[in-house]
């Protein structure tokens, strides 16, 4: 049997496949609980579903892929419920995201587009994990006070070298040939053969990997490669004073750029991001990874920098936030203690039953 769909969320069954399409295009296709809820149900509707061999997760009609989750609705939260409703969001959301990472049939992610928050929450744990050269992926949260959630302490902090902290401080965005040479990707395909893959997939799903491989095309130059070198030397530190010092120390005109972006983020963010990351190595299992950014974002959701960001950057478009604290040492370790601290046992984040 098909879940059904919602207004927002397209859900079918072609061949041998479910398919989940993201259907809200005035917003980039950006998720809201009714979609988180959907998606969530007919995963776990497919789950002992035979019929269904693999499933494809893609967007509709417009540009895609999906530009995040509904900030609007997480800086009301913040502004009017003291986060209860936000909390809510990331928690169900976040059970999404562990669902998808740990599900026993093969998922197929087509990153046609914008693919920032929490649509990398949601393509990232696939098993295959397509770019096109619409591709625009970017974890952008430093940028308005929240911090890259829904999975990304896990992913980024296991690229190569110091990439996933660059990432995750600067919000720089990735091409799909970018995506494909860090690995973020699995292939790459020209968008005009994507229709040609699904349906070869609906009719093959036990071909999923031989498909996508033979659809496959060389992509353009992966341009963060030429700075790798640069980003293991000056992004070496997990103190985000060290990363400044080291970026202004520094003559060359990459080097004065990162920094420049890196001015206009949220200081307490970077210094989350990198102390999330840094956690996360350490940890068992992508179910404590997630346990660790719902503490996280349950308090960051309503400290001050989050409705401050999301209203310069989204509400009023001035895109000047005034921090607080508004330099990297006013962010004592007390404070970023008190956002990782545990939360009331009946209050932990838990994967799906």
């Amino acid at each position: 049997m098909t879940p059904e769909s919602s207004n927002d969320m397209l859900i079918s069954t072609e061949g041998a496949t479910g398919r989940l399409s993201l259907n809200r295009p005035k917003a980039i296709h950006a998720l809201n609980l009714d979609m988180v809820h959907a998606m969530t149900g007919a995963l776990v509707a497919w789950r002992d579903d035979a019929a269904v061999q693999a499933v494809l997760l893609d967007h509709s009609e417009g540009r895609g892929f999906c530009a995040g989750g509904d900030i609007a609705f997480l800086r009301n939260s913040a502004l009017t419920d003291d986060g209860a409703s936000g909390r809510r969001f990331f928690h169900d959301e976040y059970q999404l995201n562990h669902l998808l990472f740990t599900y026993d049939k093969p998922v197929v992610a087509f990153m046609d587009g914008i693919t920032m928050g929490g649509g990398v929450g949601i393509s990232l744990p696939a098993k295959y994990r397509v770019a096109t050269e619409n591709t625009r992926l970017a974890m952008p949260e430093t940028g308005i006070g929240l911090f890259p959630d829904v999975g990304g302490g896990w992913y980024l902090s296991r690229l190569e070298g110091r990439v996933g902290p660059f990432l995750a401080l600067t919000g720089a965005r990735l091409d799909g040939a970018e995506c494909l040479a860090l690995g973020l990707a699995t292939h790459y395909l020209p968008s005009d053969k994507l229709a040609e893959a699904k349906a070869r997939i609906a009719e093959h799903p036990d071909r999923i990997g031989g498909i996508l491989g033979e659809l496959s095309v060389t992509p353009p130059e992966a341009k963060i490669l030429a700075h790798i070198a640069e980003i293991n030397r000056l992004f070496a530190s997990d103190r985000l004073e060290d990363i400044l010092a080291a970026l202004e120390a520094d003559p060359g005109d990459w080097a004065a750029k990162e920094l420049a972006a890196l001015r206009t983020k949220s200081p307490q963010t970077c210094k989350v991001a990198l102390r999330q990351l840094a956690d996360s190595l350490d940890l068992p299992d992508f179910a404590a990874n997630m346990a660790m950014e719902y503490r996280i974002g349950s308090r960051v959701l309503t400290r001050p920098d989050f409705a401050e960001g999301v209203r310069a950057v989204i509400v009023e478009k001035d895109n000047a936030p005034q921090w607080n604290p508004a330099t990297a040492e006013g962010v004592g370790d007390d404070l970023i203690a008190s956002i990782f601290a545990p939360l009331p046992a009946d209050e932990e984040w838990k994967p799906l039953a």
